[in-house]
């Protein structure tokens, strides 16, 4: 039997064949193949160190390859596929270790309509090792993209689109992309190469998406703003590269009155129901949690995290390394390399553990310190003059903080927390 082609039909098979031969074989009824198991498998190398067993989930692998070899060999089935649905009553009776012979025996039981089960057992020897019952849809040909992606699909240059989605002649689409079933694409909409376009997503207006975009089923992406003032002018979403937007994410282009672009730089992950307004301007590397909310006119800046159910009131700044705990209120601007939590929000001193996650040295961190120190102990006037004045506070970070608060518009939040100031700024 020529196995490889055989496996042709089964959809979401591991990379590897796990199938070595067959020994005995009743088309439509019974067969019986065997597994090598060999050292030089590569899933030993991580299951376990020092102590390799095969994994139980690859057994399975290995009985639904065996199982699919019994229902397409010698049958006329081109464009037919098998998906395994279901795996019922699945025991593991004993370890299966480099040097065993592993005996794969399935055989089909009641078939109804494109559904088959079948009783499965692996062996070694005289002994069961492994036994289960396989539920296995037989299927027509596949649609586009009606499949997991696979890693090769990644850096393929064809165009995927699934013959439900909708996509406008006009649009734009980037080699390698995938579009989903029932998403729609508008007409004035440029997708870059290798982006992932999500079931049931619109992506619409004069919105362009960079490069390795992943785009999560029901996303909304370039709609109209919410803003009185819009008389649908064609104003724009600018997004870069490498960006993941969840499922029911909302992302607005922008308004005339406000700059006419809603822009979001590269490498950022906005989790499930987080909402961008019209005309922010979000910076690259940024987190945002669940439906964190920005309004109209915000800026973030990079690798700030936003947590969830947290809100963005229009027109403020969130600052450079910034975090924003969960359920906090933002009604002016955050500041740079601080934790800012609560409703109305607090200033709780140094994100210290951020910071030297991303690289931060401990001699700069407690310059920041030291710096919030005077923020939080004086007046903003006097602290500002006592930074600039302290030379052991030099460094380019210090600046930034102190320029960001000199020019807010809107102030900056120094609000001080009831707790007392030493317990607050990560004193060492």
């Amino acid at each position: 039997m020529q196995i490889l082609p055989v496996l042709e039909h089964l959809t979401y098979r591991y990379p590897s064949v796990l199938v070595d031969i067959v020994t005995h074989h009743e088309p439509g009824k019974r067969i019986v193949a065997v597994k090598n198991v060999t050292v030089n498998e590569e899933f030993f190398q991580g299951h376990f160190p020092g102590t390799p067993l095969m994994p139980g989930v690859l057994m399975i692998e290995s009985l639904t390859q065996v199982a699919t070899l019994l229902l397409f060999a010698g049958s006329e089935s081109a464009g037919q596929c098998a998906w395994l649905r279901g795996v019922d009553k699945a025991k593991f009776r004993r370890q299966v270790v480099p040097g065993d012979r592993l005996q794969l025996e399935v055989t089909l039981g009641r078939r109804r309509g494109g559904l088959v089960r079948a009783k499965a057992v692996a062996s070694v020897g005289e002994h069961v090792v492994a036994e289960a019952e396989l539920l296995i849809a037989v299927e027509g040909p596949r649609r586009p993209f009606a499949r997991e992606i696979a890693a090769s699909d990644l850096v393929s240059d064809e165009v995927l689109i699934h013959d439900t989605a909708i996509v406008h002649p006009s649009a734009r689409v980037g080699e390698g992309s995938m579009i989903g079933p029932y998403a729609t694409i508008g007409a004035h909409v440029t997708i870059g190469k290798h982006c992932r376009i999500g079931a049931s997503s619109v992506i619409d207006g004069w919105t362009e998406i960079g490069d390795y975009t992943l785009i999560a089923p029901l996303a909304s992406i370039g709609l109209a703003p919410q803003d009185l003032k819009y008389r649908g002018e064609p104003t724009q979403l600018v997004i870069g590269h490498h960006n993941v937007f969840r499922e029911f994410v909302t992302i607005h282009r922008g308004t005339a009155g406000g700059g006419g672009v809603t822009t979001i730089g590269h490498h950022n992950l906005f989790m499930a129901y987080a909402h961008v307004a019209h005309d922010c301007h979000v910076g690259s590397h940024t987190i945002f949690g669940n439906a964190a909310t920005l309004g109209g006119h915000v800026t973030v800046e990079d690798y700030a995290t936003i947590s969830a159910y947290s809100g963005v009131h229009q027109f403020c700044r969130v600052g450079q390394h910034a975090f924003i705990g969960g359920y906090t209120v933002v009604t002016r601007d955050a500041l740079p390399y601080a934790k800012t939590v609560g409703n109305r929000a607090r200033i709780y001193g140094v994100n210290s553990i951020g910071l030297a996650r991303r690289g931060f040295s401990q001699e700069l961190i407690g310059k920041l310190r030291r710096a919030y120190r005077q923020l939080l102990q004086h007046n903003t006037s006097r602290a500002l003059e006592l930074i600039e004045r302290d030379r052991t506070l030099v460094a380019p970070e210090v600046t930034y903080l102190v320029n960001f608060i000199l020019s807010a518009k809107r102030g900056v939040i120094l609000r001080r927390p009831s707790k007392r100031v030493d317990d607050l700024v990560d004193v060492e």
